[in-house]
């Protein structure tokens, strides 16, 4: 089946209403907002359109209905593999068959156009777009799978498209300059007592608000490890093809551990601040890269980078990898009302560090970029008491960003029902209530 998703649009004069909300609860001036939100074939959503306003999206359903996969769709439109990790090939709807999902999408009643980047969704595997509200203007985004075209134009591999504005974009960059999200996962539930890896992504997704640039950085950074490793590996040691990807890899990685280090800076004032019943948090950010930078210019932490990957060889070679390096770095936090890494604090306090960190990021971005980013909270009552959940649900009305919450049961969002926008869905269909 197919789902349809339809409201008002939220375009309206100062003293009308969209969405049933009055002008008193218009979105803040500095609010990037999705209107409209398409998707076609990705995971369990075979067809979804979704016109929305900027208050709070209360989204309840079974487990397996399929709402942490739309916030996945939601996370694709901004730089990176999105909430999950996932590849584009692991995306697409499985059954997928052949349906005009292109044509029904961008059908729209009349002076509601449809995001310009739905126009190609029924010819790829996989497809989200949407429309953008900013501080700007009205943008559109999307992405999905498609095709690689050779020099003679025939297709020969499928890979992630990005389109802003009807066109085609170089990079996944011209999404974070246009929107901005952050996500709390229940998988994130225990991410300050695991291996640093998914801190690390926690710590990048926070710099892509402020710089998107960022992740063009650890793309190239993360290619040129795995160039560097294939080749140790099969015993190609040629010093000058080495000797480039060396090259590169110190450069990106310099650039990469001062955008965490100037980002973290700013950041840490912000973390540092009480916000109602949710605990201060102190961040750093641990790495070999970093903390060079601390005494030493970014030329000479370069050619040290450099010469230390050079003199590594052999042992990389046997390791299958670089033991220097910005992918070994690391996001350090602390609860600072009690003097307790956040490592040794229980699961509930875990989580309220981390959501007292994502609120700090709004809140400094909404400060430093002019626009709120997009939050992404999947199952985030769990682990919270009542307490903080209500304040939780105050901070993210006082912050005036757009939220896509989900739980199993509605009624654990019962302080927003009047603000927000309550939503059921059930076998990746999206209905709303009320």
């Amino acid at each position: 089946m197919a789902a349809k998703t339809s409201g008002s649009h939220p375009k309206a004069s100062p003293d009308s209403s969209a969405g049933g909300v009055g002008a008193r609860d218009r979105a803040p001036d500095r609010a990037t907002w999705v209107s409209r939100l398409a998707v076609s074939d990705f995971r369990n959503l075979r067809q979804l359109d979704l016109r929305c306003d900027h208050r709070p999206l209360l989204i309840s359903g079974d487990n397996g209905a399929g709402k942490t996969n739309l916030l996945e769709a939601l996370s694709l439109l901004t730089p990176g593999r999105g909430l999950r990790g996932a590849r584009g090939g692991d995306l697409p709807r499985l059954g997928r068959g052949n349906h005009a999902a292109d044509a029904a999408l961008a059908a729209a009643p009349a002076g509601q156009p449809a995001p310009r980047d739905l126009g190609e969704a029924g010819q790829m595997p996989w497809a989200v777009a949407a429309s953008i509200v900013t501080p700007e203007g009205p943008r559109d985004l999307g992405t999905g799978l498609g095709p690689t075209l050779d020099p003679k134009g025939e297709k020969t591999s499928a890979r992630r498209l990005v389109k802003v504005d009807g066109g085609l974009a170089s990079s996944q960059q011209a999404l974070g300059e246009v929107l901005t999200a952050v996500w709390v996962t229940p998988q994130m539930d225990r991410i300050f007592s695991e291996g640093p890896a998914s801190r690390r992504r926690f710590l990048d997704r926070l710099v892509y608000g402020f710089d998107p640039s960022h992740a063009g950085r650890i793309s190239g950074y993360e290619q040129a490890l795995r160039d560097r490793a294939r080749l140790l590996k099969a015993g190609r040691t040629d010093p000058h093809w080495l000797a480039a990807l060396e090259e590169n890899m110190a450069s990106r990685a310099v650039a990469i551990a001062a955008a965490r280090r100037e980002v973290v800076g700013r950041l840490a004032g912000a973390c540092a601040q009480a916000i109602s019943h949710f605990p201060r948090a102190g961040i750093g950010v641990a790495g070999e890269v970093e903390s060079w930078l601390q005494a030493a210019s970014a030329t000479e932490v370069e050619e040290r980078l450099r010469l230390g990957l050079r003199a590594a060889r052999e042992r990389d070679a046997r390791s299958g990898g670089a033991a220097l390096g910005t992918h070994r770095s690391d996001l350090a936090v602390a609860h600072l009302d009690r003097a307790m890494p956040a490592a040794l604090c229980s699961t509930g306090e875990q989580k309220a560090l981390l959501l007292s960190i994502i609120l700090a990021h709004g809140r400094l971005t909404a400060l430093e970029r002019g626009a709120t980013p997009l939050l992404l909270l999947d199952e985030v009552a769990a682990h919270l008491d009542q307490r903080r959940r209500e304040a939780l649900f105050e901070e993210i009305l006082a912050l005036g960003a757009q939220v896509w919450m989900t739980g199993v049961d509605q009624a654990v969002f019962a302080p927003l029902a009047r603000q927000g926008q309550a939503f059921q869905m059930a076998e990746g269909l999206l209905l709303p209530l009320g």
